[in-house]
Order: structure tokens, then C-alpha cells, then sequence
């Protein structure tokens, strides 16, 4: 069968890469176009555009983007017509993936939605357009399939695929168990816009740790130049796509805002979640989003299990003082594990992109028969 997979942020490009490689090994005549990244990359060559060149954030950065956003939805439309998959596979990135699933089901396409995205959180109204375009919904986490029970919608939890690649991780990398790690781990996200706006500020409370080794997770498919501030700081270095290695051996972690957040849990490292956008963006997403955390570990577990420190909270004198906390201060790192037990639990087994796999695949051919 035919794939057309659309991931446009790094994650979907990890859980994209996963799912073609469970897709594979079920349809020996798989045959792919997408929109992803290096690890998509991996599984096969069709690649359509790299998601270097769509991640733009919040309500400003899209607007000044608008040109290039629409040249985008009419490549993409008109390459998906040319390729004629048997299924369009919309990996989260709402803003694009919800436009093309109207253009896909005026075109008689099937439609499967794998991850979210967060309408949960903001933008409700969403679901008429995911309920009226897609045709299956796989969702990662666990109060998600209640959430669309509560609109009329049976969709699939398959669990989360960070619980695969973690583990899978942790199988092939022996950990060295040292107690005295010194490490800290800095992920200041995934695109030019918000490591511009997050990494000046991570820097300057890391010089307040003179003692401490930090470590950025750099992402070599954004402009290397964004970098160029730590060269500025005797005390940090920058390592390359390599966010697992990092976070094994970590002792605290300042993490942007994202699926970072979780996964950083899932190694149990004990971190300090941060954000800023612009101003404007900022004060809308206030007005319309309506959850009480912006970190996946808080919001999954429902209870603030780790800091977070957002737009005007984030400086580099709050972040040094709740960095200091989670490094030094036994009681709040015994609280944060505690968290994290009742984190994993709530996520379930592994073998999210496998599942999810088959069932597509299951699904398919009962369609086709």
C-alpha cells in the first residue's frame, strides 16, 4: 500500500520514523511520500520537504510566515493528488494537517490521524473539522480517548511511542550508574524561533553553576549560527542530536516546553520546564487556552510534579533558583520521583507504534475487501 505521512516538528519525526518501520515490517510492498525529517529520513528516501522548513511558532511567527505557509499547502496538495497513497497519515501539526485533511476529503482519501493534536487544551472547535475529515483518530495519551469520547468520537489509545524509544534506548545503552554526575542537560527546543527566545536566558543561569558540566541538545537541521551564545560560557558545551545520551547522564535538566518535557521524565531526570513567546502570542494563548499546565508531566498526571516557568517567570534569576532546588535539594527530588512513578504508570505498556501499525493496517485491508 501507499503512504502520505505529514509530520512537521521533530517529534513527529521521531514517532513518524517509528511508525514506517512498523509499517514496513507488516506491508512488505509499503511504498512512502512525507513531510518529516532525518529519522523519517532513515526509514526511506521519499522525502517531499524537511520540517526545518515549516516549523514556524506562535501567532506573530505565523502571520509574518503566511507566504511560505500557503506555498507549502499547495505543494503538498498537489504532490498528494500525483502520488495517489491509499491512506494520508496526519502526524499532529494541526495548523497544516487540519487544512490538508479537508483538501483530502473532498478528494476521496482515507484519513488517519496519529497524535493529538491539543484541542484538548485550545481551539475545541477543532474537532467539527477532525470529525467531519478523519477517519480514524490513534491518540498517545491516556485521557485523550475520554476526551473524544465526550464528543462523539471512538478513537484508539495506543500509548505513548516515548516509552518505546526510551526503552529501546536504555536496552542498547548500559548506563554507568554514577552517583556523582555533575551534568546538566539544556533542551531549548526544536526550532530557530524559540531557541532564540530560550537558550540566552538557560545560558545565564547555567554561569550561576560554575561547578556543573551543561550540555545542550543542539539539532543539527536548524541554522548552527542560533548556537553561536554558547561559545560565550565556559561551563556549557553543545552535543548533536544525540537527546538520549544526554539525558542518561543528567542530573537536572532546564527544558523548553514540548515533548521534550516528557521524555526528560521518562529518563527521571528532574527538570524545570520553561517558556516564552512574544508578547502578542503570549497574551492570546491566555485568553484561549484552557488547561492549568503547559508541561505534558503535569498535565498527565494532573497535579504540578515539576516548575514551571512561563514568559515573564522566566529569567535567568527564577530559573537559577528552581534549577538550585531540583540539584540540591533532596526533598524536592524524592517529590519529583514520586511524580514520575505515577507519570509512567498512567502511560501504560510500550509498543505504541507497533499497535498502531497493525491496526492501520488491519483497518485498510478490511476497507479494500
Amino acid at each position: 500500500m501507499k503512504y502520505y505521512i505529514i509530520a512537521g516538528e521533530s517529534s513527529g519525526d521521531l514517532h513518524g520514523a517509528n511508525l514506517m518501520k512498523h509499517l514496513k515490517r507488516f506491508d512488505a510492498e509499503a511504498k512512502f511520500r512525507f513531510w518529516g525529517g532525518d529519522m523519517m529520513l532513515k526509514q526511506d528516501d521519499s522525502i517531499v520537504k524537511h520540517y526545518k522548513d515549516l516549523a514556524f511558532m506562535g501567532f506573530t511567527e505565523v502571520l509574518t510566515h503566511l507566504y511560505t505557509i500557503f506555498n507549502n499547502l499547495r505543494l503538498c496538495k498537489k504532490d498528494i493528488i500525483n502520488f495517489k497513497p491509499n491512506v494520508l497519515i496526519l502526524i499532529d501539526y494541526p495548523g497544516f494537517n487540519l487544512r490538508i485533511s479537508k483538501f483530502a476529503k473532498k478528494s476521496n482519501i482515507k484519513i488517519f490521524y496519529y497524535i493529538s493534536p491539543q484541542i484538548w487544551a485550545w481551539k475545541k472547535s477543532r474537532i467539527k473539522t477532525i470529525k467531519k475529515n478523519v477517519d480514524k483518530m490513534f491518540v498517545i495519551l491516556p485521557f485523550e480517548k475520554d476526551f473524544y469520547k465526550s464528543c462523539g468520537m471512538d478513537v484508539d489509545f495506543v500509548g505513548h511511542p516515548l516509552l518505546d524509544v526510551i526503552e529501546d534506548y536504555q536496552k542498547n545503552n548500559a548506563s554507568d550508574n554514577t552517583s556523582n554526575k555533575n551534568i546538566v542537560a539544556i533542551l531549548p527546543g526544536s526550532r530557530k524561533q524559540e531557541i532564540k527566545k530560550m537558550l540566552p536566558v538557560m545560558l545565564d543561569a547555567a554561569a550561576n553553576f560554575p561547578d556543573m558540566q551543561f550540555v545542550v541538545a543542539g539539532i543539527s537541521s536548524v541554522d548552527k549560527h542560533v548556537y553561536d551564545i554558547i561559545s560565550n560560557y565556559k561551563n556549557v558545551v553543545i552535543k548533536y542530536d544525540c537527546t538520549c545520551d544526554i539525558l542518561a547522564e543528567s542530573r537536572a535538566a532546564m527544558v523548553t516546553s514540548g515533548t521534550a518535557t516528557l521524555e526528560t521524565a521518562l529518563f527521571g531526570v528532574p527538570e524545570v520546564v520553561c517558556y516564552k513567546g512574544s508578547i502578542l502570542s503570549y497574551y492570546i494563548a491566555k485568553y484561549f487556552i484552557k488547561v492549568k499546565y503547559i508541561s505534558l508531566v503535569n498535565l498527565i498526571i494532573d497535579k504540578s510534579a515539576v516548575e514551571e516557568l512561563i514568559q515573564h517567570d522566566f529569567n535567568s534569576s527564577k530559573l537559577t533558583n528552581s534549577l538550585s532546588a531540583i540539584l540540591f535539594d533532596t526533598e524536592i527530588k524524592e517529590k519529583i520521583q514520586k511524580n514520575y512513578h505515577s507519570l509512567r504508570e498512567k502511560l501504560g505498556n510500550t509498543g505504541a507504534s507497533e499497535k498502531t501499525a497493525k491496526l492501520m493496517i488491519e483497518r485498510l485491508k478490511k476497507q479494500t475487501l
